[in-house]
């Protein structure tokens, strides 16, 4: 097991971030959030098993798992992201769509006290309430031209996996033009939010592709169908993984913001990674892990 970059880099990367948040000003494309995602990759003894790992999965109900082939890879094996995303970018039905972003997150804990407090603290965050809203915001505004009606609590959710707490907010909102906007186009205009990308757009997207020590791929993109109504669901790739032959990429980010603490945000993207090792039977030292741990 291989990380790319390990727990240290990542958190001087997340320093680096915030510095540039901080020396930002006032302007309207001063850096106020980025996503930084770092990843792990498995070398396994013989072919991973990607339809294995989707099974394993299932244990998740809250999340919508996904297999779908992405090419051939360098050795000219193929590949398949996996993964078991909780957040829903986009959806259609008519003149009906919706799209559910999560943003600030806090590991769970199987002590049920302890599970209860941490969600609580969360809820209470200022600084992952910050990162929430300007996901919410960028949502609304892209959506906004579009609908005839719109609407969103004024106040975030709770919502969890098996291994995290998330702040989540379900906007709604009816079409002007049902004919004009499909799924897929829904999708497409509004991807990366903030929850994978950052605020202002581009200036997050630059910082990304400068700090990540390894491309994305396909992680955090849209992944789903569209009909030939242009009715669909759309969600993100995320607590996902590539798996090519003998080899597995595993992903994860989180949200930077003027507050966060890098040890944090390491910590957080360990608590993401779960969710494929889980499945795996291993922790993020590569070391057998119970169903409990």
């Amino acid at each position: 097991m291989t990380p790319e970059p390990d727990r240290a880099a990542y958190a001087e990367a997340v320093a680096r971030v915030l510095d540039l948040i901080a020396k930002g000003g006032a302007t309207d494309q001063a850096l106020t959030k980025a996503v930084l995602a770092r990843t792990l990759k498995l070398e396994a003894t013989r072919d991973i098993d990607a339809f294995a790992l989707w099974r394993s999965l299932k244990a998740d109900p809250a999340a919508v798992r996904f297999l779908t082939p992405i090419g051939a890879g360098p050795d000219g094996a193929p590949r398949r992201l996996v993964g078991a995303t909780p957040e829903l970018l986009a959806s259609r039905r008519g003149d009906r769509v919706a799209s559910h972003p999560l943003a600030g997150s806090a590991r769970r804990s199987p002590d049920i006290g302890e599970d209860e407090a941490a969600a609580q603290r969360l809820l209470a965050s200022d600084k992952d309430r910050r990162e929430h809203a300007l996901v919410v915001e960028a949502i609304l505004d892209i959506m906004a031209p579009l609908c005839r009606d719109l609407s969103a609590p004024g106040e975030p959710a709770l919502m969890s996996t098996r291994t995290l707490w998330h702040l989540g907010t379900r906007i709604e909102g009816r079409l002007r033009n049902p004919d004009d906007v499909t799924a897929i186009e829904l999708a497409a205009l509004l991807h990366p939010t903030p929850a994978v990308g950052g605020s202002p757009r581009q200036p997050a997207l630059e910082v990304i592709r400068e700090m990540e020590a390894h491309g994305r791929g396909f992680y955090a993109g849209p992944v789903g169908w569209t009909n030939a109504d242009g009715d669909g669901d759309w969600y993100l790739a995320l607590r996902c993984a590539e798996i090519s032959g003998r080899t597995l990429r595993a992903f994860a980010g989180a949200g930077i913001v003027a507050g966060s603490d890098p040890q944090a945000e390491a910590d957080e993207t360990s608590a993401k990674l779960l969710a494929i090792l889980r499945a795996l039977g291993i922790d993020e030292a590569g070391q057998p892990q119970s169903e409990a741990a």
